[in-house]
């Protein structure tokens, strides 16, 4: 489900007075792919909601340039919460979810193999207040920019 900022702040809310883990990972999710659905799998393994806060079109223009994303924040959300592993979408535009985060305080947040405790943006932040940050391991030779390198490469044939 994609949910507005506000009203998912007041879910987490209402989630961590039942009890309920609360997991939050990031994203652009650009193109889909099996190492994004393993990731998310995974994810949502580590407590009871999984939230993916994903990158507004501007923001990942800012990140990743011009040419990108190749398709729209309205897209890859509805994407993204097609997938039985995660609970909530929510659209950012900051260049880093730090913001959200702190509005949100997950129990725990999560990236990819690729990212260490030290590089995970609001890493410091959740662990100061008591939650985890748990990185877990990408499914080797799947992401979107060797998607799109392996397409430009096969048109030019």
């Amino acid at each position: 489900m994609v949910i507005s900022r506000r009203l998912l702040s007041d879910i987490c809310s209402h989630l961590r007075k039942q009890g309920k883990k609360i997991i939050f990972t990031n994203g652009c999710f650009d193109i889909l792919h099996v190492g994004h659905v393993s990731y998310l799998e995974e994810a949502s393994k580590l407590g009871n909601v999984l939230i993916v806060g994903i990158n507004s079109d501007d923001s990942v223009r800012r990140l990743k340039g011009p040419t990108r994303p190749i398709n729209t924040e309205a897209d890859r959300c509805a994407v993204i919460s097609a997938l039985k592993s995660v609970d909530f979408t929510v659209v950012f535009d900051e260049d880093t979810p730090l913001e959200l985060i702190q509005e949100l305080t997950p129990h725990v947040i999560t990236k990819g193999g690729d990212y260490t405790v030290n590089t995970i943006v609001g890493a410091e932040y959740i662990l100061s207040n008591g939650g985890e940050v748990v990185i877990i391991p990408l499914v080797d030779g799947k992401s979107t920019s060797s998607i799109i390198r392996k397409v430009n490469s096969d048109s030019h044939c």
